[in-house]
């Protein structure tokens, strides 16, 4: 595990550097605030050997407001042949990755905007950290393209609304060309395959609400091995791996490692979320990465022992997102660390499922996983790339970890799970780190606030003073958290539990205390 944070570190740098003039999010336009998005319906023919695409995407929309002008994100490097409004044609400009609709008349309410297109989309120069296309072929020569987005959004290669604030409510329908000797893995079910000539047209749909870096699709020489997977709740839903065809004898164990990591998930946050239509993963030539119901997979096959059995912890870590980013998703790029910390932290319960608490504890005494360099809430209203940074993993986890303690098992544990199952919180209802600290505060009857801010608003560690007093005595005080905590420290007499506050308490020992051995706090200790 301590590896995974090593990789996670290296991604970030990478990504810092890849993404600076192709990143989503930031403070909405407000052409875009007036309009909610309900569906998106995209149509490509997909020319490799030109590495181009041609056709058109639909976007339904609800406006919340009237108006005149209609405002959406694609990147400029495509040309746009026609844009209509409720069928009708209209005028536009296209410049800045930003597709401006002049309408003849105000409209109001629902409108269906169909733009035809076609172009070359970016090329990925180093996938996942870089977004884009990713023109290659597999070992046997046969071509493989994959698409990343998460930095960069759906703008990558169709039009839409690039903002995380607002999903497709009513899911989203991809009807993808390729080659007839290919296949094509998208999000939600398979609807149908069509052949026409030396072509193939794959339409995938899914009826969920999705993220708009999620809307992507694989392609590749694949065959599809699949099983039956029964949820936590009973639910028998599709597993399907879309794998080279030259590995497809390591599938079958493959889909036992995922089995297992979902059963994990299951265990501490419910029912796979997207039980009404599929488990699936698709082997790319890059690394991975968290797209719904089709999750890209890299990690050829490379496990590790953990708990005695094979465990694919890239795999893991990007499953979880279906939960946490998929299901829970952060209405503004600045709460990143709800899609990455609370996901990390989920890692952590896997490995404590595979090895037990000791296994767990272990693993976040091990701290100097993140640099604590800068908070992991940075304001509001921010990009994906300014949000983007080493500490939303390890920090972010870390904080669950310490929150875990702070509440206790008995409550932080059903609580975790409620707020992930709770429709007030999840699918096209998305959070922020206020709605999150609200929530466990009710739950526990703490007020969480100022621990809240001290992890994820500040680089402050937790200041505990240790002063020593005459005969064997000393006062353990909180500096710099006006609250109540336990705090476990080990004296002369033993390991003892103890509630700590600015006032302070008083302890016995003739040795010098040692305060939180199980490392459940980010502290500074001051010895007096």
């Amino acid at each position: 595990m301590k590896l995974f944070f090593c990789v996670i570190s290296f991604f970030v740098f990478i990504n810092v550097f890849a993404q600076q003039h192709l990143t989503s999010g930031g403070k909405l336009k407000p052409e875009q605030a007036v309009m909610d998005i309900r569906h998106y319906t995209i149509s490509l023919d997909v020319n490799i050997n030109d590495h181009t695409i041609d056709g058109f995407t639909i976007i339904d929309v609800n406006m919340l407001q009237p108006a005149k002008v209609l405002l959406f994100d694609l990147l400029d490097s495509f040309h746009i042949k026609s844009i209509t409004v409720n069928g009708k044609k209209e005028q536009y400009t296209y410049q800045n990755n930003l597709i401006t609709i002049n309408l003849a008349e105000q409209i109001t309410g629902k409108a269906s905007v169909k733009i035809i297109y076609n172009g070359k989309p970016h090329t990925a120069v180093n996938p996942p950290w870089d977004d884009g296309f990713t023109w290659t072929k597999d070992s046997l020569g046969n071509s493989w393209v994959s698409i990343t987005a998460e930095g960069t959004g759906g703008k990558i290669y169709f039009p839409c609304k690039d903002h995380p604030s607002d999903e497709p409510n009513e899911g989203a329908e991809l009807i993808i060309t390729v080659p007839k000797n290919l296949v094509v893995a998208g999000p939600g079910l398979l609807q149908k395959v069509t052949y026409k000539n030396d072509k193939a047209t794959y339409d995938w749909k899914t009826n969920y609400t999705i993220n708009n870096y999620s809307i992507v699709f694989n392609i590749g020489k694949y065959k599809v091995v699949s099983r039956t997977y029964t949820t936590v709740n009973g639910t028998k839903v599709p597993m399907q791996f879309y794998v080279l065809e030259e590995d497809v004898n390591k599938a079958a164990h493959h889909l036992d490692v995922l089995e297992q990591t979902v059963h994990s998930r299951e265990k501490y946050f419910g029912e796979y979320p997207w039980a009404k239509e599929k488990i699936g993963i698709a082997e790319t030539s890059h690394l991975g990465m968290e797209h719904q119901t089709m999750n890209a997979y890299g990690n050829k096959f490379r496990y590790e022992k953990v708990g005695g059995k094979d465990f694919d912890w890239l795999m893991d870590h990007e499953f979880g997102h279906e939960w946490w980013g998929n299901k829970v998703t952060a209405k503004d790029w600045a709460d990143y660390w709800i899609h990455e910390g609370i996901n990390t932290f989920g890692d952590a319960l896997d490995l404590r499922e595979l090895e037990g608490e000791a296994g767990y504890i272990k693993h976040f005494q091990h701290n100097s996983i993140f640099e604590n360099k800068i908070p992991v809430v940075v304001g509001k209203n921010i990009d994906e790339e300014a949000a983007y940074n080493n500490d939303i993993y390890g920090k972010g986890a870390f904080f669950m970890h310490t929150l875990r303690y702070v509440i206790g098992d008995s409550i932080f544990f059903p609580a975790l799970k409620e707020f992930v199952t709770d429709p007030k919180y999840t699918y096209s209802n998305l959070v922020n780190t206020d709605d999150v600290e609200q929530f466990f505060s009710k739950k526990s009857g703490i007020d969480l606030q100022p621990l809240f801010n001290l992890y994820l608003r500040t680089v402050d560690k937790m200041e505990i003073d240790v002063k020593k007093r005459p005969r064997n005595e000393y006062l353990i005080s909180l500096i710099n958290v006006d609250m109540q905590l336990p705090l476990i420290i080990i004296t002369s007499e033993g390991r003892k539990n103890i509630i700590v506050n600015k006032n302070g308490t008083a302890i016995k020992s003739t040795t010098l205390p040692v305060i939180d051995p199980d490392t459940y706090y980010l502290t500074k200790i001051i010895m007096e």
